[in-house]
Order: C-alpha cells, then sequence, then structure tokens
C-alpha cells in the first residue's frame, strides 16, 4: 500500500486495510513548520531551505503527540487483534516522527552546530520515554502476542517476517519483564540514549579542537603539492600563518604519509589518538558507563554480557561462534602480520632509521616501500583520480550491473552548498530514489564516511538515500583528486546506497538496510573489488589535465600492489573486534583504566609497538555511539561473503547481467529473509573463511 505523502489521519492512512483499523485523534498541526507540512517536490524530499533549527523542537513536539496518538488508537481499538489492525498498524504508526528524526539526526552528524547538539539533549530523552512507553505497554503487548499466537490463514512470507520481527522486538526490548525490571529497562535505556549522544559530541569536539600550525617552510619543503596546498587553505580558513594540520583524515593521513618531521608526526598521532581519554573532552568515564549499563539491560532480559544480547539476532548468532571466527582469522594471517611489521621495519633502518618503527612512522615508510617495490604512490594515482570523473565511473558501474541512469536533480532543496542531489532512474525511466552526495569534511560534519537515508522504501515510495564522506577537497589550483583508498571508499558507501535505493517491498522496515548488522556489510565490501580490475578501470580512468587513459603498467601495479599489507590490515581490524568483544562480554561493570583494558583486550592481535598514553576506545564511536556494539566482527565477516560471492562475478564476467541480476535480487530483498538464505540463493552455497584468505594471497 502506498504511504501517503501528504499528513494526513492515521485513520484515513490506514482506512483501506479493513474496517477493524485503529481510528486516532490526531493533535492539531502547525503546516507553518516546514518539518510539519506536506514536502511538495515532486518526490516528496525534504524542505533544507526552510528549515530553521527553531523549527525542530516543536515539530518533534508535535510528532511525538502524533505517535502517541496512533498507539493509543491501536490500544484501544474494541476490534480483535488482527494482523492489520495491530501488526500493520504498528509498522504505519510514527510516520510523521520518522520523517522529522531522519532529518535532525542526519543533520546532527552532517551538519551539526552546538544549537543543534543542545536540542538533541532536549529531545533525546523524550523520544526514549516514548519508545519505552510503546515497547514496555502490556496492553499494547498484549495484542502482539495475541497475534503472534494466531496469525491467521492468509499471510504472505513478507507479512510473517514482519510480524516475527514485530514480536521479537517487543520482547526484546523489554515487554516480558516484571513491572519492576521494566522500570529498571526504563531508567538504563534513557541514561544510555543520553551517554551515547555525549560520547559523539564529545569525540567530534576533540577532534575539531585540535590543531597543528607550522610556519617554517623548511618543515613542509618536501610535501607533495597538494598536501601543501591543502595546508595553506587550511591555515587561512583559521586565520593562521603558514600551513596547518588537523586531526580530520584528509588532512591527517596525507602529512604523516610523506613528511619525514617525526616529531611532528608523533605530536599529531598522540594528540589523534588521546583527544578523548582526559580533559573537556573526556570519554573514559562515559565509556565505563555504557557498557554497565548495555550489561544491566541485557542481564535484565535473561542474557549474561550484551553481546549474548546483540548476537541473538545476528548471522553469527553467539558470542562463541564470534570469537571463534576472530581467533580463526588472527591465526591465519598474524605471523604474515609480523612479517609486513619487520619488512617495513627493516627497510626504514636501511635508509638510516635508528631503532624500531614506531606507529606515527608507518604511513611514511609503508609508503616509501610501496613506491620502491611497486613504483607505485598515492601521488601517481590520483591525477587519474579526479573525483567528479570517478563518480561518473561510479554511476556507470551502477549502469553495467543494474541499468540505472542518473541526472542531476532539479529543483531539490540541499543542506549544504557542497551537496550534489541526484534522480536515479530504471533504464525503462521509472523513478527509483533520489540520491545525495557530500563529499568534502568540515568542522560541522563528524569523521568517516556512511550511508543514511532520509526515507526509506516501502511499497509505491521510492527513497532518498544519503552518501557522506570526507574526501581530499579541491585547493585552488587542483580539482578534487582522490586517493585509492578513497575510491574504494566511495565504492564501498556507493553498495550500501544500492541497498537502499534498489530496495522493493511493501514493509518499510523490511526494506534496504533493514538487515542483520553483521549482513549489511556484504554490498558493500563485494562493490570495492571492482576498484581493481582492469576492465573497468580502462574505461573512464583518465589522467585530469592531459586526458591521457591510466597506462596499463600502472594497472598492473594497482593489481599488484592490492594485497600490500593486506595481513597487517587484517589483523588491524580483527584487533578493533576483538576489543569490541571484551567491552561486550564483560560479565561485572568494569573500573579500572580504559587504555588497561584496550591494550590487553587486543595484545594478542598487536603488531606495531603500543604508545602509552593513547587508546582507540574513547573516540570508537562505531561501538560506543553507533550501531556495531558487539558486532564490529561484521566487517570481517561480511569480508568473507563479499570474497566468496565476487568469486561469481570473476568466473562469469564483472558486468555480467545474469550474475548482476542475481545479485539484485538479494538487494531488492533485504530483511524479509533470513540473510544466509539470500546468499546462498545468490551463490549456490554457504561462504568460507578461506574464500578470503585466498583473496588476500595467505593461504598456505
Amino acid at each position: 500500500m502506498k504511504k501517503l505523502l501528504l499528513i494526513m489521519s492515521f485513520a484515513t492512512l490506514l482506512a483501506s486495510c479493513g474496517d477493524d483499523m485503529p481510528k486516532a485523534q490526531l493533535p492539531e498541526i502547525d503546516t507553518n513548520n516546514p518539518l510539519l507540512a506536506a514536502w511538495d517536490t515532486p518526490h516528496a524530499t525534504p524542505p533544507f531551505d526552510k528549515i530553521k533549527n527553531s523549527d525542530y523542537e516543536p515539530a518533534f513536539e508535535t510528532a511525538i503527540a502524533v505517535s502517541r496518538a496512533e498507539i493509543d488508537a491501536i490500544i484501544n481499538n474494541p476490534a480483535k487483534p488482527s494482523f492489520n489492525n495491530t501488526i500493520l498498524a504498528l509498522e504505519k504508526q510514527g510516520e510523521l516522527l520518522d520523517r522529522i528524526s531522519s532529518v535532525f539526526f542526519n543533520m546532527l552528524q552532517c551538519n551539526t552546530s552546538d544549537e543543534l547538539q543542545d536540542i538533541a539533549m532536549r529531545i533525546q530523552p523524550k523520544l526514549t520515554e516514548l519508545g519505552n512507553d510503546v515497547s514496555l505497554n502490556p496492553e499494547l503487548f498484549k495484542r502482539v502476542k495475541a497475534v503472534n499466537e494466531n496469525p491467521g490463514l492468509f499471510l504472505s512470507a513478507e507479512d510473517k517476517k514482519l510480524l516475527e520481527n514485530t514480536y521479537k522486538s517487543f520482547v526484546r526490548s523489554g515487554a516480558n519483564l516484571a513491572d519492576a525490571d521494566k522500570e529498571l529497562y526504563r531508567k538504563y535505556s534513557a541514561e544510555l540514549s543520553q551517554l551515547t549522544l555525549q560520547f559523539g559530541q564529545n569525540s567530534l569536539a576533540a577532534n575539531n579542537a585540535y590543531c597543528l600550525n607550522i610556519t617554517n617552510a623548511a618543515k613542509i619543503a618536501e610535501l607533495p603539492d597538494f598536501v601543501k596546498e591543502s595546508m595553506a587553505m587550511e591555515a587561512k580558513a583559521r586565520g593562521q600563518k603558514g600551513w596547518t594540520v588537523t586531526l580530520k583524515a584528509p588532512s591527517y593521513v596525507p602529512f604523516v604519509t610523506y613528511s619525514s618531521q617525526r616529531d611532528l608526526k608523533e605530536k599529531l598521532y598522540k594528540a589523534r589518538n588521546s583527544c578523548s581519554i582526559s580533559g573537556k573532552f573526556d570519554n573514559t568515564e562515559n565509556i565505563r558507563k555504557i557498557t554497565d549499563l548495555r550489561l544491566k539491560m541485557a542481564k535484565l532480559l535473561g542474557y549474561e554480557c550484551y553481546a549474548d544480547y546483540v548476537l541473538d539476532n545476528r548471522m553469527a548468532e553467539k558470542t562463541e561462534i564470534v570469537n571463534s571466527f576472530l581467533a580463526e582469522l588472527l591465526a591465519q594471517t598474524k605471523e604474515y602480520a609480523d612479517k609486513d611489521y619487520q619488512t617495513i621495519n627493516k627497510y626504514a633502518q636501511s635508509l638510516g632509521f635508528k631503532g624500531d618503527i614506531q606507529a606515527w612512522d608507518w604511513a611514511y615508510y609503508s609508503e616509501k616501500y610501496k613506491n620502491e617495490k611497486y613504483a607505485i604512490s598515492d601521488e601517481a594515482v590520483k591525477p587519474y583520480l579526479e573525483l567528479e570523473n570517478v563518480k561518473k565511473a561510479v554511476f556507470m558501474l551502477a549502469n553495467k550491473l543494474y541499468g540505472l541512469e542518473f541526472k542531476p536533480a532539479e529543483g531539490v532543496a540541499k543542506y549544504h552548498e557542497d551537496v550534489a542531489v541526484y534522480e536515479v532512474s530504471e533504464s525503462n525511466g521509472d523513478h527509483l530514489a533520489i540520491l545525495y552526495l557530500d563529499f568534502f569534511p568540515r568542522d560541522s560534519k563528524r569523521a568517516g564516511a556512511w550511508m543514511t537515508e532520509f526515507r526509506g522504501a516501502e511499497g509505491d515510495i521510492r527513497p532518498l538515500v544519503s552518501l557522506v564522506m570526507n574526501f581530499t577537497k579541491p585547493t585552488e589550483t587542483t580539482p578534487s583528486l582522490i586517493t585509492f583508498d578513497e575510491f574504494t571508499t566511495f565504492l564501498h558507501e556507493f553498495g550500501h546506497a544500492c541497498h537502499g535505493m534498489l530496495a522493493k517491498g511493501k514493509h518499510g522496515s523490511l526494506n534496504g538496510t533493514n538487515v542483520f548488522r553483521d549482513f549489511v556489510e556484504l554490498p558493500s565490501q563485494i562493490l570495492e573489488n571492482w576498484a581493481y580490475e582492469k576492465e573497468y578501470l580502462d574505461l573512464w580512468a583518465k589522467h585530469y589535465q592531459t586526458g591521457e587513459t591510466m597506462p596499463a603498467e600502472l594497472i598492473e601495479k594497482i593489481i599488484a600492489a592490492k594485497n600490500y599489507l593486506a595481513a597487517y590490515a587484517n589483523v588491524r581490524q580483527v584487533s578493533f573486534g576483538m576489543t569490541d568483544m571484551a567491552w561486550h562480554t564483560l560479565k561485572a561493570p568494569y573500573e579500572g583504566d580504559i587504555i588497561e583494558f584496550e591494550q590487553k583486550a587486543m595484545a594478542a592481535a598487536q603488531i606495531l609497538p603500543v604508545v602509552e598514553g593513547t587508546a582507540l576506545s574513547p573516540t570508537f564511536g562505531h561501538l560506543f555511539s553507533g550501531g556495531y556494539a558487539a558486532g564490529y566482527y561484521g566487517y570481517k565477516w561480511a569480508e568473507v561473503l563479499a570474497a566468496d560471492g565476487y568469486s561469481l562475478f570473476t568466473e562469469k564476467g564483472i558486468f555480467d547481467r545474469a550474475t548482476a541480476s542475481k545479485f539484485r535480487k538479494l538487494l531488492e530483498s533485504g530483511g524479509k529473509k533470513h540473510p544466509m538464505d539470500l546468499y546462498v540463493e545468490f551463490r549456490g552455497h554457504k561462504p568460507q573463511t578461506k574464500a578470503l584468505i585466498d583473496q588476500m594471497g595467505l593461504s598456505k
């Protein structure tokens, strides 16, 4: 059933589903507020050009009241509980709140301000309270449970999955708890929502607070021109003289990669890896409180630790399976990772380095060694990766695989001048999605790269998908020339975008990226493989000045260097997963030192020398302010799926439409089936860890 784009009564929205549908008495809506008025562009996109910060709180207040009225209508419906009047009604309620939340929380991540952060701290408790009022309501759960026990005879497989997920969601949110425990759950979840929000705000503020200004030209003379120009632009923007480095990746990474100034790199490294360990933006106590609250909530629900709770709803299923998976990957690659370190260490010593290289030396010497061994460097590749051309190439790949077309979206409001907006359509012209692209770093944007949605797909309603990244900015003399790593990041996030844009199903909560967290990275990881395909690069990779096609020998070097330091990179990711699992398999509150805990957690996977006074955890947003708690292993889990899955493309042809059509079906299916069933339907067999080891070239 098509979700209506105008705000209308809940009763009207569901009238076509049957006479027993709930009839909600909705509060009056101020349509002068652009967040509450109907979005009147052709594809119902957010009116960013009209939204003011002052609009958010009244819009939230109204939307919360609307949601409560809709929930009350479901609870008070005198008709016997049914799939339509209870499960489907729950799925449909909250549309207005979802719409406002999607805009607000996306802005909080990519275009934030002190005012927005203050609003978030006031609104988050109200949203948490509403969520708890729904999931802990005994009368509402009674109806859900009744439908679960007697679902009726004519539900489709998709409807049955929605019923299963709805019931399980209530149980996992405390619906079966005794009254006293429900109050504890309510208290813990409210505290947790505030703490995770504060963690993210501290991380962003700490990252923004530090910069290193250099006024001695001799200190930067060796740097490539693009690095010096970027640093000069940063200094100018800050009202400083000379050249400035920040902790943001597009600034930090090039400097530590190309600079031989060890003292400066040590300062930067230690600042980046200690910025939330103490001081104004300290996150260490937040970590203790967050992990303790998660543990308390898990125990209330009958689990020994938080990881057990999380994994009960994942492909991996059990803590023991995840720990065994990480241990297997570590055992198969650690000796190679140690050899990677020794190779770079000995290389540095051959150039006159005294002692063993440290963490802040790694990028510099590993880049020099790669350049010498493979005669390849970021500097050599970047001129062929002009961002505008890369964007067209990514669109071309989607066209070759799925027949998708992209054209600039006219008349669609943007939330920042850097954003580009595209209309995505099928080859026959049918509208598929709106795609927002936000490429460059700014103080109002958190670090990293991610895909998100302003609206997901549901029935005939098509999604509004956004990709947010932090790529190398253009300088005053050159366009944006991105690194090869940034190129693979673009492909990665675009894989997520395809998952959202190709979604097909009548229930929004089962569409797109609404899948198990350890499955959601498959569409993104698999798309990275095309970056190393000569057949693909030959079609578009041209020098931004001369128009010369990327030379065959350079492509050969890129392919040859694909697995350069692959073991090191693998063990590094495994160490992050081990740290995550250590925090979330705690059986009692942790009151000790955060740095000591982390060092112990990743000791078995440690490769580079330990740097005292530094730690990842206090800025590890994936774990403590994102959705990857007890789930970071999912990146490696999905890499196994991707390695095994991509082998079908290499067997059939990297642009083979039949294979792409099978994978598209997986993307369209979202969460309507168990992910292992979807994978086997695509690939024909279950994945094995060996596929990833083989792809890295580490098979014994």
